[in-house]
């Protein structure tokens, strides 16, 4: 058995060993033979000298990116000690998307994230699908801001279902907009994040970005526009055949959805999960799959999905 002390290099020891996340129960996880001691700003190692070296490396990787990166998850510690983390400590490969509001970084937080940046690059048309909180809507939005800022699209089109009220919302007080506004809310949210205040309402108001409900594209055809269907696990037959087919010159469409939180009528067929098996392999369009090990929002949430799933599963 040998022993080895791997000192925390050029980051505060507090940064690694009180992280949120519990990177010495990760590194035991992978490294199953080897024991891990923290001791102030070293971690002592005993075990065989192959696994060491390994655990070491991992180690590097590790410190490097918490040094480079203020935001760090589950996801991503997971990545690297695995193996996965050569695109997560690359930064050429567009970890940044854009920079928001108050010159904050707008990040693809975990591999699956950068894929669905780097899908657009080769595909006109991407469906994102995977559970809540795994950043679909987010960074889909802003691969969208990117694309206008950079002139690549003339406008940004954002759409969803609004299912729970039928589409219907003659009920709601209020003009059209107060109708329509507590369901868009999640993607006003996501622009301010990007967009200052000012000047996105000028934008809204010129048309520069249009949020509307599904119902409102139908009968349109949609040129030189970045377009993002939200919660598309809430569309009908009809309706997802519908906005895929408004796609005109110059565009991009996204669509996002989480086939786990379907809110149709039990005898409605999700046009999301329909068009997930019948547009496979179709040249310009691309299906990213997301997973709980993209879930960057609070770590309870992954145990919840986690916990739904068994549940389903045993059903």
């Amino acid at each position: 058995m040998e022993k080895f002390e791997y000192y925390i290099k050029d980051i505060h020891p507090s940064d690694f060993f009180s992280c949120e996340i519990d990177i010495i129960k990760a590194l035991k996880s992978k490294f199953n033979l080897l024991k891990f001691i923290s001791k102030g700003d070293k971690l002592v190692i005993e075990g065989v000298e192959d696994e060491i070296m390994s655990a070491c490396i991992v180690l590097d990787s590790l410190t490097f990116f918490i040094k480079k990166n203020e935001n760090i998850n589950e996801a991503n510690i997971s990545e690297i000690i695995n193996g996965n983390g050569d695109k997560l400590l690359n930064h050429e490969n567009g970890r940044v998307i854009l920079y928001g509001v108050n010159k904050k970084k707008i990040k693809a937080h975990t591999l699956n994230q950068i894929r669905l940046v780097e899908s657009f690059d080769k595909n006109d048309m991407v469906f994102a699908i995977g559970p809540a909180g795994t950043g679909k809507t987010y960074t889909g939005i802003a691969i969208a801001v990117k694309a206008l800022k950079s002139k690549i699209v003339k406008r940004i089109i954002l759409t969803r279902p609004a299912v729970e009220a039928g589409e219907n919302l003659g009920f709601l007080p209020g003009d059209l907009k107060d109708k329509l506004d507590p369901y868009m809310q999640p993607l006003y949210d996501a622009l301010r994040e990007m967009i200052p205040v000012e000047k996105l309402e000028d934008y809204i108001k010129r048309g520069i970005i249009e949020i509307a409900p599904l119902a409102y594209m139908r009968g349109r055809t949609l040129d030189n526009a970045f377009v993002i269907l939200d919660e598309g696990q809430n569309t009908t037959h009809n309706q997802m055949k519908m906005f895929l087919t408004r796609m005109g010159k110059s565009a991009k469409f996204m669509i996002t959805g989480d086939p786990g939180q379907i809110d149709l009528p039990r005898s409605a067929i999700s046009g999301l999960k329909e068009a997930n098996l019948i547009l496979q392999n179709i040249e310009g369009i691309d299906i990213v799959y997301l997973d709980d090990k993209d879930v960057i929002r609070h770590k309870v949430v992954k145990k919840i999905i986690e916990a739904y799933k068994r549940t389903e599963h045993a059903n």
